[in-house]
């Protein structure tokens, strides 16, 4: 037993190097855990693979589809919106609301959807104001690493105590149990925010990529240093491209140059800008719509006999930009676009979008067609305007930074945003009245949102992050093989030997850092799958209630302040406000430490030891 219980020691640290490393995907590194743990014989295939069959894994699948609905139907423009309205252009007052408005958005949905509706909500607020966005995203992100303590359902780490609890014979916590405690630390969090923590971060007068939804078109086309300008071409008469189609006339490969739309001039018909296909076929009078170097636009019309549509007058760009516009997007840590190039991903078939430039690091991507898309890089992208608003909605593999002034901001679904709400309060209140299980709460949730149209049961499968149920569900048996082989046991044996004579607090302490330390290397959720049963069992050694030790556990896991790698929460912020690791780090110590005082303070008024 001993020498099985040191192999599951090697299996944590092994999956806690693969996943500090950042080389390896975490969801890969839980898979290599079930593997590991059923091929040794410490866990039957059964118990291995029993994690994906949890209530756990369901709840977090569920709860991503409810955060989709609730930004689906506008509610994350209406509270951006909100804080324009409340906090002015004083960046105190800004700086206060968005943090308030982020964790208690954040306690009723996905922190890191949270993160991603927030950034261009941020940057917006930057812009309008001519304030440093880089002085609000961290503060941001910690506030919605926050909402994680103030509900049940705001973060996976709390359904994982929550269950650890219920299985130990338990009772579990309820929908508002710890609130307290995490409103203790939002209180504090803001106000170390306002008179400290942004203090500790650039002064700096916001540039240019602060200031993105004010600016035109033109400009964030400027940004990547682009050769090439978009303009309106038109088939004459006589010219040699009529009757032919796209595909026959080789325009990108003989001309290097992209056809963005056309527009077919049938006098029957409303004119209107549509996507180009290959068998598209051309006719005199219709208009290309390209993007290509002035050069190679010249010799095209000269040698194919095309003229140029002026865009000079402004109700001929209004008119075009009705039609078709350009964004820029963040790619999510989690995008299935990680890796492959933009031929590869199929980005142009999938998205019915081009990508006219790539930034990486802040500087542009040469030959970026062919480079491999890595995280946080930032796309140029080119399409009709209701393709970008479908882009806009993909929050799991993009983060819409940049929209130019020319887009009309309109709230999506806004005519349903109060049928969300209400599916909202009715899942909150069948939740904390214990009127059906949580879990069956969430569902009959999502189902409301289906059957009244908040969303489709596509876009539900769309919202939810497989690769964070792969996670979960492969971390949670690791918690079973460290008992089935003694070693929480042997845990919980050293900590009664050294902190365990000092007393509850003494090991309350132990434990909330335990927890902390390991959410440096490994996900939150593996931490608090691994720390709360050594929690619940050190608590029944020391003949106390498990209820202060299990709130330790779960705060922690959601102060994850200290490095931009501890959780995509916080790693989405980095490339937006232009961060180093180090601005991390003397911001989050000083909160995490301020977290532990809050804690060890309040947790035993809620619940006495």
């Amino acid at each position: 037993m001993i020498n099985e219980m040191i192999f599951v020691f090697v299996v944590i640290g092994a999956a806690a190097a693969l996943m500090a490393s950042n080389r390896v995907r975490f969801d890969v590194v839980a898979l290599l855990v079930v593997l590991a743990l059923m091929l040794s014989g410490i866990l039957t295939p059964g118990e291995a693979l029993a994690g994906f069959g949890s209530s756990v894994v369901i709840l977090v699948a569920a709860l991503l589809v409810v955060g989709e609905m609730l930004d689906r139907t506008g509610v994350a423009r209406a509270v951006g919106d909100f804080i324009l309205k409340r906090g002015g252009k004083n960046e105190t007052k800004l700086l206060a609301v968005i943090m308030v408005s982020a964790a208690l958005l954040g306690s009723v949905m996905s922190s890191t959807a949270v993160v991603a509706i927030f950034i261009p909500i941020v940057l917006r607020i930057a812009a309008e104001t001519n304030l440093n966005a880089s002085r609000m995203l961290i503060p941001m992100s910690y506030a919605s690493l926050i909402s994680g303590m103030l509900t049940l359902i705001a973060s996976p780490p709390n359904l994982v105590v929550h269950e650890e609890l219920k299985q130990s014979g338990y009772s579990g916590f309820g929908f508002f149990s710890f609130s307290l405690v995490g409103l203790g630390v939002l209180v504090v969090a803001v106000a170390y925010a306002l008179l400290i923590g942004r203090r500790l971060l650039s002064r700096a007068t916001p540039d240019a990529s602060t200031k993105q939804a004010a600016r035109s078109a033109r400009e964030v086309w400027q940004d990547f240093h682009l050769d090439e300008t978009v303009q309106m071409l038109r088939v004459e008469e006589g010219s040699p491209l009529a009757g032919t189609s796209l595909e026959e006339a080789r325009l990108h490969e003989d001309y290097q140059l992209r056809i963005l739309g056309t527009r077919e001039r049938d006098p029957s018909q409303e004119e209107a800008l549509v996507e180009p296909s290959s068998s598209t076929v051309l006719h005199p009078g219709d208009d290309l719509v390209v993007a290509a170097s002035p050069e190679n636009a010249a010799r095209l019309g000269e040698e194919k006999d095309l003229s140029v549509v002026p865009l000079a007058r402004r109700k001929d760009r209004q008119r075009l930009m009705r039609e078709i516009g350009i964004a820029t997007v963040l790619v999510h840590p989690d995008s299935d676009l990680k890796d492959k190039s933009l031929r590869e991903a199929n980005f142009r078939s999938r998205f019915g979008l081009h990508v006219i430039g790539v930034r990486r690091q802040h500087k542009p991507v040469q030959d970026f067609e062919e480079s491999r898309i890595e995280a946080s890089d930032t796309l140029l992208v080119f399409g009709a305007w209701s393709r970008i608003e479908q882009l806009k909605m993909r929050t799991h593999d993009f983060i819409m930074l940049e929209l130019p002034s020319e887009h009309a901001d309109v709230v999506p679904a806004s005519r349903r945003m109060p049928v969300a709400l209400t599916i909202l309060v009715a899942m909150v209140l069948l939740t904390v009245f214990n009127v059906v299980p949580l879990v069956a709460a969430v569902i009959m949730a999502v189902m409301a949102a289906v059957a009244t149209r908040c969303l489709t049961m596509d876009d539900s499968y769309r919202a939810v992050h497989w690769n964070s149920l792969v996670l979960v569900a492969g971390m949670l048996p690791l918690a079973d093989a460290l008992v089935a082989t003694g070693g929480s046991e042997f845990i919980v044996d050293t900590l009664m030997s050294t902190v365990g004579t000092w007393g509850p607090h003494a090991m309350f302490t132990t434990l909330f850092f335990l927890t902390a330390g390991l959410g440096l290397v490994l996900s939150n959720t593996a931490s608090a799958v691994l720390v709360a049963p050594i929690a619940i069992t050190a608590a029944s050694k020391l003949e106390v209630s498990p209820y202060p030790f299990a709130i330790a556990v779960l705060i922690a896991a959601s102060a994850a302040f200290v490095t931009p790698i501890s959780t995509p929460v916080v790693t989405l912020v980095v490339a937006p406000g232009r961060y180093k690791f180090f601005d991390f780090v003397k911001v989050g110590v000083p909160l995490l430490l301020l977290t532990y005082v809050v804690t060890i303070l309040l947790a035993p008024l809620v619940f006495s030891y």
